[in-house]
């Protein structure tokens, strides 16, 4: 029988075994996808307690303490650290199969050296423990380079004036390069009832007086311009649907001036205007050779009651069943039509979309890049083992594997690099096994060049990321 979390960790052949140890785990790490304070790493956050590292903004471990049955008051409410740990720690020890299981005890012996399982009877012990060496040094900064991480591509809405990520580009004491991604949902989002609100704020931070579309682009365009200069290297878009309709100008136009004077926009206008402006904004993303990342299906604050007492981003998000394939075709047929069509990585929740968003990529593939549309990373409610492999497999049966970018964090917490470890060995368990079976030439040098590709060189590549970060 395997120990807990011993070297081998989810590596059941010895293939897998050399590929991870003797390549995957030697790479760098380049998150080009998170939600990390750009802030936090400038001014070196220190935490108190283990509980406010662990607890503090992640929406997963609220989630899962909720399926457990504890009340609000020790997730997001008024407790102390010590008893929202308490009730971590009881939850967690019954996750049995959830990856939180995985990435906490990873967390745990990786940054604290503690390498007990987390149970009611050692969470005494490990709360002192940890504390110790957050009390000892252990910050923000050291997080990072005991990671190992190169880039970090945070995300970044275009009205934020990047004050922060000025600040960290004016520091050479840090080795990582932070760059800012750019996230224009709120501007797109022209059926929110915060969006007239939104465009004042744009403007403001923009200096161009946003009357109509074509002032709301060159609004943008400065921001993207300002994002540029700090190195970004993507966009983010979070379509819950993809909007699914020509972009006719004319429409756009009618349905921003109903916006901007407070009339409702129905259906068939909205969807024109987000069309509109996402196809803008990818022409704008393919002349600054910057990456397009398209997260799809997901259905936002699905609780009223919830949302309305707690806010949004606090775990209550879940999946919408099946991407729209036939508006996400025409989007992508339409920049190609225009020969502006930038790298593009395209995500779903639904995991039942992975053959199709693989070959809907291969469709649309270029040698100006290899791998130029990709499916990305399993996300969210699938970046777990048997989601991983899903998507590792279905790339590898009807895409090339070896173009592959590899995997991001997509979170809020400094811990969360763990996840990249995570996701090496379950793709070196993936390929040494089809070596065990056959499948594949022993050729394990040649497989670990692709193995250190698919965990660093390829996304280095890939978003531009140059030398001496």
């Amino acid at each position: 029988m395997k120990g807990f979390l011993d070297k081998d960790f989810l590596l059941a052949t010895d293939s897998a075994k050399k590929l991870y140890h003797e390549y995957a785990c030697k790479m760098p790490i380049i998150d080009y996808h998170c939600h990390l304070s750009c802030r936090d790493i400038v001014e070196d956050k220190k935490y108190d307690n283990v509980a406010e590292v662990w607890l503090s903004h992640d929406h997963y471990k609220w989630r899962l303490m909720r399926n457990n049955g504890v009340d609000e008051y020790y997730i997001t409410g008024g407790a102390s650290d010590r008893e929202k740990w308490y009730k971590w720690v009881e939850s967690l020890q019954r996750a049995v199969g959830n990856p939180l299981y995985h990435w906490c005890h990873m967390e745990l012996k990786n940054y604290f050296g503690y390498d007990k399982p987390l149970t009611m009877e050692s969470a005494d012990e490990a709360w002192d423990f940890c504390n110790q060496k957050l009390a000892s040094g252990l910050g923000v900064r050291k997080m990072i380079e005991m990671s190992r991480v190169e880039f970090i591509g945070t995300t970044d809405d275009p009205i934020d004036d990047l004050t922060w990520h000025k600040k960290l580009a004016a520091d050479n004491t840090l080795k990582v390069k932070v760059a800012p991604t750019f996230r224009p949902d709120k501007a797109l989002n022209i059926d929110n009832k915060d969006w007239k609100q939104y465009m004042s704020e744009l403007s403001r931070v923009s200096g161009v007086d946003i009357v109509d579309l074509a002032s709301l682009q060159n609004a943008l365009s400065k921001r993207m311009d300002g994002f540029d200069e700090l190195g970004c290297r993507s966009s983010d878009h979070g379509l819950d649907r993809v909007p699914d309709a020509e972009g006719n100008l004319i429409t756009a136009q009618r349905a921003f001036c109903k916006a901007m004077s407070g009339e409702d926009v129905d259906a068939h206008e909205t969807d024109a205007y987000k069309s509109h402006l996402l196809t803008w904004c990818a022409e704008q993303y393919a002349d600054r050779d910057w990456v397009m990342q398209l997260h799809c299906n997901c259905v936002r604050n699905p609780n009223t009651v919830a949302y309305e007492s707690i806010g949004a981003d606090s775990g209550f998000d879940c999946i919408l069943p099946s991407v729209d394939g036939v508006a996400l075709q025409r989007l992508l047929d339409r920049l190609e039509s225009k020969k502006v069509l930038p790298k593009t990585i395209l995500y779903s929740l639904d995991s039942n979309d992975d053959a199709f968003l693989e070959v809907l990529a291969g469709s649309f593939q270029s040698s100006k890049a290899r791998g130029k549309i990709q499916h990305g990373a399993a996300w969210w409610f699938n970046d777990h083992k048997q989601g991983i492999t899903r998507q590792l497999s279905s790339l590898a049966s009807v895409g090339v594997l070896g173009n592959f970018v590899g995997m991001l964090t997509d979170s809020r917490s400094f811990l969360s690099f763990v996840r990249h470890e995570y996701f090496r060995r379950i793709l070196c368990d993936f390929v040494g096994d089809l070596v065990e079976r056959g499948e594949y030439p022993c050729d394990i040098s040649y497989l670990g060049k692709i193995v250190e590709d698919i965990c660093y060189y390829n996304a280095k590549k890939y978003f531009g990321i140059g030398e001496g970060i």
